[in-house]
């Protein structure tokens, strides 16, 4: 497929869009504005879909062998993931900015992410997060591991067991069919899971980063990839009513949001007529924030964190003077932080690897002629 430089860009508004989210859990904001950074799970969604609609590119490049794509994909997302990894270690180490905020409760998602680990359970919890398998255990077994340690990492986790299953499947399908079937493959896994998922014991629970969770998703930017290879729309339009049925049954305005996004995307992609977004996904700033995505993704929740353990003892128990203090540091500070882990970290690994790396002009819009990696 042609580079989709757009869904560059929406990379870039979807990393800034969950760190916004991130932010605003922990400030006291008015309802209105709260409730518009309050669907940063949906976001991810959105993200599993680019992920499936591109990654197939990487697969084809590597002539669909298993070992030779996983390699591939490490390359690409470890080195920055196991750097912003021990930083989270270590502030989880110097200790949790929660005794300072009595204002946000323990037991809420928004303290989950930043208590004080178990010392029982951590260092399991730092293994399944090496070996990225924290979204393949059931929450009876190793309870909030998906996001004890390093929060955004659970659909890093995700993302792993969708291109080993990836892998595996499309090895064995005939090459015309193999997006279309394994997209009906990932829907099938997805809708059956979240049929049973409601009837399952308690202590087999399982989170969020679990694959057949988020497959649904996958699904669609699989669809979708085929839809622009040149095959028909069919499984597309099935991926997307499902995507859709599913958002409107779990009741989250995000979730049930998520095809209407993922088609407006890609119209605006195809179609340049398109004006507005068009000209906001081609923009400087949006293909600068699409090329440090990855890492800002990432690395906002530990700056957030050390932000707030520097800044909550200032605040003095107010929950109104820590928002004023935050926000300024909680937005601006991981734009820095993710700029010097895609120049130092990101970027040499992917020289430096056997990726055959090249330096390709984008082919439309008001960035074209400037060089960007392409993997």
């Amino acid at each position: 497929m042609e580079r989709l430089s757009r869904l560059d860009g929406m990379r870039g508004v979807l990393a800034v869009y969950v760190m916004l989210c991130h932010a605003c859990s922990y400030a006291v904001l008015p309802a209105p504005v709260a409730a518009a950074f309050n669907h940063g799970e949906a976001a991810v969604d959105l993200f599993f879909a680019l992920s499936g609609m591109v990654v197939i590119n990487s697969l084809k490049r590597f002539n669909y062998r298993f070992w030779p794509f996983l390699r591939g994909r490490a390359r690409r997302l470890l080195p920055v993931y196991f750097a912003v990894l021990a930083l989270a270690i270590l502030l989880a180490w110097l200790g949790s900015p929660l005794p300072a905020m009595p204002w946000l409760s323990p037991d809420s998602m928004a303290g989950s992410f930043w208590r004080n680990p178990d010392p029982k359970t951590y260092f399991s919890q730092i293994l399944e997060h090496v070996f990225l398998v924290h979204g393949l255990i059931p929450q009876g077994l190793s309870p909030w591991a998906w996001i004890d340690v390093l929060g955004p990492a659970w659909s890093l986790s995700t993302e792993w067991q969708f291109y080993i299953l990836m892998a595996l499947v499309m090895a064995r399908l005939k090459s015309r069919q193999r997006l279309a079937w394994f997209a009906y493959l990932m829907l099938g896994l997805g809708l059956f899971y979240h049929a049973v998922a409601p009837f399952l014991p308690g202590a087999w629970q399982f989170s969020r980063a679990f694959l057949p969770d988020a497959a649904p998703y996958f699904a669609l930017g699989l669809a979708s990839a085929a839809w622009l290879r040149g095959g028909n729309a069919v499984p597309f339009g099935i991926c997307l009513a499902a995507v859709f049925a599913l958002g409107l049954a779990s009741g989250v305005p995000g979730k049930a949001a998520i095809g209407l996004v993922w088609t407006v995307l890609l119209l605006a992609q195809l179609y340049p007529g398109m004006k507005l977004l068009p000209g906001l996904l081609d923009s400087r700033a949006a293909q600068y924030l699409g090329a440090i995505s990855y890492p800002l993704y990432l690395i906002n929740e530990p700056v957030q964190r050390a932000c707030a353990m520097l800044l909550a003892p200032y605040a003095h128990g107010s929950a109104i003077s820590f928002t004023y203090l935050w926000l300024p540091a909680a937005l601006i500070l991981p734009i820095p932080a993710a700029a010097a882990l895609h120049a130092w970290v990101e970027l040499p690994f992917l020289r430096a690897g056997v990726l055959n790396v090249k330096m390709l002009p984008l082919r439309a819009g008001p960035e074209s002629g400037r060089r960007i990696f392409t993997r």
